[in-house]
């Protein structure tokens, strides 16, 4: 899709209440936020990702000839405010935590400080690229950890929702810590490295199965991976594997990397049988990878029955996050700058608890223990707020605030997560490559301790709130429910 085409890729009611705002001539600067309520899949964490998509989109934001044309034979937009999209640009700043920071619910990812008219406009397009990214990030992060080490493939583009979702899944889920993934695409545009086997229909088309091994093995001796269930696994694939593999090696010429790949059946027990059948034949460096609908429950499982494999490709339950197909992310109104240059926090009441919103101009801190490194809490504060690390600091839960966790001075680290993205409307952040936010993201998850990242009832991380911002909401709720 061409990047200017994603102008129009909004909903109609943002282009509706724009126009409303510009016949009010209300275009006050506003803050909102992007943020989420549930980890997807009942994680102890989530992954954010998206953000160098976001970016691009904001470069290229404006309205060509042919869209103020279509929205024009709308016939529900005056000729004043169509004149004003021609000449669109975004103007705002724009803050955001990196890619591959492990995030929890509740937190900005993303704040937009702009005119009213700029910031809603945005709103869509943001919401799709971050809760796209952001959710097949997760999902990945939670299939890797599941594969305990081995290697983690990306083989869902067939199964993706469109070619964006099969190449932007892509990226989350290199992100999320895939080693690799079919996406040729993908590959190229992002840097990152393709991986891929044969089909089927590679052994059909010729005469037999050991035909088939040996001339994939001569084409490709240095990474050869035989798909070993197209008749039969233990009685025809791998032998015939095997007998390729030793006529490589009996000839001088062995094989660089090679293995076998499982598709089908009992992956635990014909991989278990498939690896002693290797061994005794003296490969015992043959890698045994399996497809075949995985997600994090089955690869958990295959794990606990002792399954040979080191070598995992994950398709469709990972690039659609097939049990949970949405991350959730929501924009809400949190500020609005009066006359004299100050933020007037704004809150969304709601019987649902979980959707109040949190007011006001709002930054995070990170806290870490400061002897292991690892994360203690997180911090919702108001942009200005400082904080002494050598003083004692008291957290609460900002529900349950009889749940109070004491911090001496001099036992924790904090650092602010959301960086600076766009100022005036010029971007100011360079956005790292795949390849090092993939790392990043490898070392965030090992500040988590071990309780957050397990796959079932995990620990949960607190999302606390400054006693500031806690009193300001407080005395926005009582305003809100005074008695007439």
């Amino acid at each position: 899709m061409n990047r200017q085409e994603l102008t129009l890729l909004t909903d109609l009611y943002e282009l509706t209440m724009m126009q409303g705002y510009y016949e009010q001539g209300q275009n006050e600067i506003v803050v909102f936020d992007v943020f989420f309520r549930q980890n997807p899949c009942n994680n102890g964490y989530s992954v954010c990702a998206g953000l160098a998509q976001v970016i691009d989109y904001i470069k290229n934001l404006n309205f060509t000839y042919e869209d103020v044309d279509y929205l024009r034979s709308l016939k529900i937009f005056s000729e004043d405010f169509l004149q004003y999209l021609s000449g669109f640009h975004f103007s705002g700043d724009i803050y955001a935590i990196p890619e591959g920071t492990v995030v929890f619910p509740k937190e900005p990812l993303l704040k937009v400080i702009a005119p009213i008219m700029e910031a809603q406009l945005v709103e869509t397009a943001i919401l799709n690229i971050i809760n796209h990214q952001s959710l097949i990030a997760t999902k990945t992060s939670r299939i890797v950890f599941a594969a305990a080490g081995d290697g983690i493939m990306e083989f869902g583009l067939r199964r993706a929702q469109g070619p964006d979702a099969g190449l932007y899944g892509a990226r989350a889920a290199m992100i999320g810590g895939c080693v690799g993934t079919s996406n040729v695409l993908a590959g190229e545009l992002f840097d990152v490295p393709v991986m891929g086997t044969h089909a089927h229909s590679w052994i059909m088309s010729f005469e037999d199965e050991y035909t088939a091994f040996k001339t994939y093995a001569k084409l490709y001796p240095d990474n050869c991976t035989l798909l070993v269930d197209t008749y039969d696994t233990l009685k025809s694939g791998v032998p015939n594997a095997i007998r390729v593999f030793q006529e490589f090696k009996d000839a001088k010429t062995p094989l660089k990397k090679y293995g076998i790949r499982l598709d089908s059946g009992d992956l635990a027990y014909l991989s278990k049988e498939a690896r002693k059948m290797l061994d005794e034949a003296g490969f015992t460096d043959a890698s045994i990878c399996a497809s075949n609908d995985l997600d994090e429950y089955l690869l958990h499982d295959l794990k606990i029955q002792g399954a040979a494999i080191n070598s995992w490709g994950v398709g469709t339950n990972l690039i659609t996050s097939k049990d949970c197909p949405s991350f959730g992310g929501v924009y809400k109104l949190a500020a609005i700058m009066d006359k004299d240059g100050t933020f007037a926090p704004k809150i969304k009441i709601s019987e649902n608890t979980e959707k109040i919103t949190n007011p006001g101009n709002k930054t995070i801190y990170r806290i870490y223990d400061k002897e292991t490194g690892k994360m203690k809490a997180d911090l919702i504060c108001f942009v200005g707020e400082e904080y002494d690390t050598s003083q004692e600091l008291l957290l609460f839960d900002p529900i349950d605030t009889w749940k109070k966790t004491k911090l001496s001075g001099g036992t924790y680290t904090m650092r602010e997560i959301m960086l600076p993205i766009f100022r005036k409307g010029e971007c100011i952040y360079q956005s790292p490559s795949v390849t090092e936010i993939a790392q990043y993201c490898k070392e965030e998850k090992d500040t988590l301790w071990d309780e957050t990242k397990r796959l079932f009832y995990p620990h949960r991380v607190h999302v606390d709130l400054s006693q500031q911002l806690y009193e300001v909401k407080k005395s926005l709720l009582d305003q809100m429910n005074k008695p007439d």
